[in-house]
């Protein structure tokens, strides 16, 4: 028995042996293998920390506004910007992002803001308004000029659609890092990456609970889930979590750990874009800086790391000011602010920026066009990653005057026919620069789909008379402003076999009429007979040379615009007659700057002269006939005038696409309106196009053309009628440019103006002496 017990018990001992050895390897092999898999994990974590953490979409930004004596800027569109570049209104500026507001002047703290020429540094600038002009601005010694930062109006975002606006740790403003510690993990500067006492804490609150109200995780868990890790929950992933945790604790600092962490969170989601870190969210709800925000701001986004979808003060803001007091309650437990300030802060509003604002920096069109015109230099990694700074011609406010031009006249004007909508795009462009200003693609200005600013290829219909009447000008010993046209019936071979007899809009026919009126009038016949003598070859290189590159074949049914163009390549042409003959191609992006602020590109500004400046004057003259007597002159119904505009109506067969192309001295703009079905729309350019410009010309404030003629161009009186030289006695007479050496010799004769007023005066006067003599 002793024996078997003996036995039995050496077999139990060498069994446990064996089970211990086992467990011994097993052991090792865990551990081995947990050596391995840290090894890994610590090469996963220095990787992406190390290097580029995030993929930074490139960031687009409108103009900057200039401030300086003289300046074209009415008080009313300088607040308007200032409000949508979130300036604070208070008595006495003291700081960045300050303006008080004192009548006609303004005064603003502007903020610093590195240019591609340099750094603009903040400072304090009075500005004193006189109407439509900036009549001085005042601030340091010698202040001649000074510019607010530019607007930021999009980004060109990597697939996965998030955003960012890195900040350094430095750069947060008072009470983030210890409100967020505060709320989020109050023994982050403590702990080595894992909180013992947090998990202890959370399971505590849980267990007592019945359900799960509070996590154990540390800012430095947070921050590995959220730059590392998927949002799983399971136990796997949450020991990978803290593994990841202590391994990033091991290699950074504190500081470092909470820089990341400042600008990977979530906070918010704007349409597909998902929106990461305090610096972007700052500007998202507030569009402020981060650095300028206030302790109640600082408070609502650090209780939305909580839940920013959840606490969204948009979305809801019962819940988010609940939550935001909260941590007001919290910093002043902690001694982080006073009890009254608290209090203060608490009776705040939650001043979120209003969504659909200029703030809101949606304007599809222009950045599609940005976008077109950046991949000709770029790959499209470099501007979804490497953070680019890229600056553009947009004016914010002229852009938001042309979006309210296109929507309230497609309004007023009603859909094209029965559930048929009216369509319309806008260009606007500098008239000396070619700089594009603003881009509408279409009636709803905030869809990003079909862009008809850039991709609607239209027939272009009367927008080319300019040409041919430019074409004849040029030749000057045959062609003056007061040439006779004959506005007749003419009847062409269009093609073998076929004829083609164009008829005037009222089907009626006028006989001789001078140049100028000829085009004012926009008269079909008169402007076939002309582009047939002057050749349509000619005039169709003659809109190459105006910068618009076409195979249109030289049939004459191109001189009336069976042509097609979009807005954009109109007002490439329709540029070149408003600069004096020079070809300035159009574009939208200033220069480029790397994520540094270091310059990496500039645009440069291209000019090619294409045509002599006295017969550009001469045609320039003709167009503002056209809005004086002409097709145009319902304009100035909504602009003052005094101020000198030159432009063409265009109307296509069957009033199926109506256009208007125009400019002052310094502002040129083209309207379409039409239907994306290319049916029929009632309207003439008149009747649509032209509305839609008249009332973004009413708001622009454009300044007036300049009469004065430039060399090479004299004045002389002539008769309309007949072309001939004329005097200023002669009924009817008008004064003409003229190229010089080609003006017409005064006339053999003519019948004097008879002064009515001075007979009229003689009447009376022999009346009154008649009825002295009755007396």
């Amino acid at each position: 028995m002793a024996k078997k017990r003996k036995a039995r018990a050496k077999k139990k001992s060498s069994m446990k042996q064996r089970l211990g050895g086992w467990a011994l390897k097993l052991g090792l092999v865990c551990l081995v293998l947990l050596a391995a898999l840290a090894m890994y994990l610590d090469a996963i974590v220095q990787e992406k920390f190390s290097g580029k953490r995030w993929a930074v979409p490139a960031k687009v930004f409108a103009r900057p506004l200039e401030l300086y004596a003289g300046q074209h800027l009415g008080r009313d569109d300088f607040l308007t910007e200032l409000k949508a570049l979130g300036y604070r209104t208070v008595n006495s500026v003291s700081g960045p992002g300050q303006m008080a507001v004192s009548g006609s002047q303004i005064d603003v703290y502007t903020r610093g803001f590195q240019f591609f020429e340099g750094a603009e540094p903040a400072q304090r600038v009075s500005v004193r308004f006189n109407g439509q002009q900036v009549a001085s601005i005042g601030g340091g010694a010698n202040l001649v000029m000074a510019r607010l930062e530019p607007m930021m109006i999009g980004g060109i975002y990597p697939a996965h659609n998030e955003d960012r606006i890195l900040v350094r740790l430095d750069q947060a403003p008072p009470y983030l890092v210890d409100s967020l510690v505060a709320v989020e993990d109050r023994e982050f500067f403590q702990h080595f990456g894992v909180s013992p006492k947090g998990i202890a804490r959370a399971m505590y609150v849980n267990l007592t609970s019945g359900s799960l109200r509070q996590g154990g995780s540390t800012l430095t868990q947070q921050l590995v889930k959220n730059f590392y890790l998927n949002s799983d929950r399971n136990i796997i992933r949450k020991g990978l979590e803290a593994m990841m945790a202590v391994l990033l604790e091991l290699h950074y600092s504190k500081e470092e750990i909470l820089e990341a962490y400042l600008n990977e969170v979530f906070l918010g989601q704007d349409g597909n874009r998902a929106i990461h870190g305090f610096g972007l969210a700052s500007q998202y709800y507030f569009a402020q800086p981060l650095q300028e925000l206030q302790l109640h701001q600082v408070a609502l986004l650090v209780g939305m790391v909580k839940g920013a979808s959840y606490y969204n003060p948009r979305r809801n803001p019962e819940r988010a000011t609940e939550r935001r007091n909260l941590v007001l309650d919290l910093m002043a437990e902690q001694g982080m602010v006073s009890a009254e300030q608290a209090v203060q802060a608490k009776n705040k509003p939650l001043d979120v920026s209003v969504g659909g604002s200029m703030a809101d920096t949606s304007y599809p069109a222009f950045m599609d066009l940005v976008k077109r015109q950046l991949r000709a230099d770029y790959r499209d990694e470099d501007l979804t990653s490497e953070g680019l700074r890229i600056f553009t011609s947009l004016d914010p406010l002229l852009q938001h005057k042309a979006e309210e031009a296109v929507k309230t006249t497609l309004k007023r004007l009603g859909p094209a026919a029965e559930d048929v909508p009216l369509e319309s795009a806008m260009v606007v462009s500098g008239a000396q620069t070619g700089e594009v200003l603003a881009v509408v693609g279409g009636s709803n200005p905030r869809f990003s789909g079909f862009n008809r600013a850039l991709d609607a290829s239209r027939p272009i219909g009367s927008l080319i008379k300019p040409a041919i009447y430019l074409t004849a000008l040029e030749q000057a010993d045959r062609y003056s402003l007061v040439t006779p046209i004959d506005d007749a019936p003419i009847e062409l071979e269009a093609e073998p076999g076929k004829t083609w007899s164009p008829q005037n809009y009222g089907r009626e026919s006028h006989g001789l009429v001078p140049l100028y009126l000829a085009l004012a009038k926009s008269y079909n016949q008169a402007a076939v007979r002309l582009g047939m003598d002057v050749g349509v070859d000619k005039v169709l290189n003659t809109v190459r040379r105006l910068g618009v590159e076409h195979d249109w074949p030289a049939y004459p049914s191109m001189l009336l615009g069976s042509g097609a163009m979009t807005p954009m390549q109109v007002s490439d042409m329709y540029q070149t007659l408003a600069n004096g003959g020079f070809n300035t191609p159009l574009r939208s992006i200033r220069n480029v700057l790397t994520a540094q602020g270091e310059p990496l590109k500039r645009y440069p500004f291209e000019v090619r002269q294409r045509f002599d400046s006295a017969s550009i004057y001469l045609t320039q003259e003709a167009m503002s006939h056209v809005m004086t007597e002409g097709t145009g002159r319902s304009a100035y119904n909504r602009v003052p005038s005094s101020v000198r505009l030159a432009g063409k109506t265009g109307t296509t067969n069957d009033l199926r696409d109506s256009w208007f192309a125009g400019f002052s001295d310094d502002l040129v703009a083209v309207a379409w309106v039409g239907r994306d079905d290319n049916g029929r729309t009632r309207l003439t350019g008149a009747t649509g196009a032209l509305q839609v410009w008249s009332a973004f010309m009413g708001e622009a404030h454009p300044q007036s053309l300049s009469a004065v003629p430039p060399a090479g161009i004299v004045k002389a009186w002539a008769d309309p009628n007949t072309g001939l030289g004329s005097d200023p006695s002669c009924v009817g007479s008008i004064e003409v440019p003229f190229r010089q050496g080609f003006e017409p010799l005064p006339g053999p004769g003519c019948r004097p103006v008879i002064d009515t007023e001075a007979l009229q005066d003689g009447a009376n006067k022999v009346l009154d002496t008649i009825r002295g003599w009755l007396r």
